[in-house]
């Protein structure tokens, strides 16, 4: 049964709930690192090199919201118990052989609340977990896991959408909530995935592609940034989901001109890249409906065709 506590962040819970967190890297670190800290029981698991860094030294955080502070957590390379709610903060391209570290039989009632990128997640994890399992999320941070243990978080911000009832869920966004996140349940399902898809998806391939930061994609490539982001309005609606162009430019424009996204990152360092669960979403979604979408199938076939295609700068 998942435990909000009450009080200010940083204090123990009163009624401490058992998360475990499958995948502790930027994200999923940086939760793990706050819900323990908040007093509830945290079970990080991965792979064996990492478990075994973050059992002997726990989570560093270095954090302007939260501020620097070190967290202890419990370690898995599979999980063997019941636990309250499971975090599932792995990468696309890491995802199915790590869900084989989490047994359906172990969950017990647990809840499943994804937070990955993309739409097409959730069906999958409810075929393997349940339908009344799963409730997927999306998060709003910059968060980067610097080496194992050792998370970077750069967004002043951290914030949750969870989908679904409010019933379900009010709980857990409490949990969350009283651990420093800014948490809120919404109904829609389909408009939460689609409102972080729409933006992650120009922001996420521009500047993978140009090696270029959001302060500069928004100025040398306006027009590519521009027409992206109408395609995935458009597909967006033609999904039934809300898209306002508009809006997304202005939190383009909004951001630090330094800020990159998490796929331009994981390239810089030669990590596999979530092209399929981001671009190919979108195109597989535009298809289905019909609607075309040049500038991203561009991107896509520019970004696929060499590895690593986003080091070359056109000039």
């Amino acid at each position: 049964m998942l435990s909000p506590r009450s009080g200010l962040a940083g204090e123990a819970s009163p009624n401490p709930s058992t998360v475990a967190v499958l995948g502790p890297g930027g994200v999923g670190g940086l939760l793990a690192a706050v819900l323990s800290r908040a007093g509830h029981r945290v079970i990080c698991v991965g792979g064996e090199a990492t478990t075994q860094i973050l059992r002997q030294d726990g989570i560093r955080v270095r954090s302007g919201q939260f501020g620097d502070f070190s967290a202890s957590v419990e370690t898995a390379t599979e999980l063997r118990e019941p636990v309250d709610l499971c975090l599932i903060t792995v990468k696309h391209t890491a995802l199915d052989a790590a869900l084989e570290r989490i047994p359906p039989s172990t969950l017990g009632a647990a809840l499943v609340v994804p937070l990955l990128n993309g739409i097409e997640h959730p069906d999958s994890l409810r075929a393997r977990y349940g339908a009344q399992s799963v409730a997927p999320g999306v998060i709003r941070v910059e968060s980067t896991r610097t080496a194992p243990g050792v998370i970077e978080h750069g967004s002043p911000f951290t914030q949750i959408d969870l989908a679904g009832s409010h019933e379900r869920l009010n709980q857990l966004a409490a949990m969350l909530q009283d651990a420093g996140v800014d948490t809120r349940v919404v109904q829609d399902e389909t408009a939460a995935l689609w409102a972080k898809l729409a933006f992650l998806a120009p922001f996420a391939l521009l500047t993978t592609r140009y090696r270029l930061t959001i302060g500069d994609v928004r100025t040398k490539r306006r027009g590519e940034l521009v027409a992206l982001v109408e395609e995935a309005a458009s597909v967006s609606r033609a999904c039934g989901a809300p898209a306002d162009p508009a809006k997304v430019l202005a939190l383009y424009d909004s951001f630090p001109s330094g800020s990159k996204s998490s796929m331009q990152r994981d390239a810089e360092v030669s990590r596999p890249l979530e092209l399929d669960a981001v671009g190919g979403a979108l195109q597989r979604a535009a298809k289905r409906h019909g609607i075309l979408v040049p500038v991203t199938t561009r991107l896509m076939a520019e970004l696929t065709a060499v590895p690593r295609a986003g080091i070359a700068h056109p000039g």
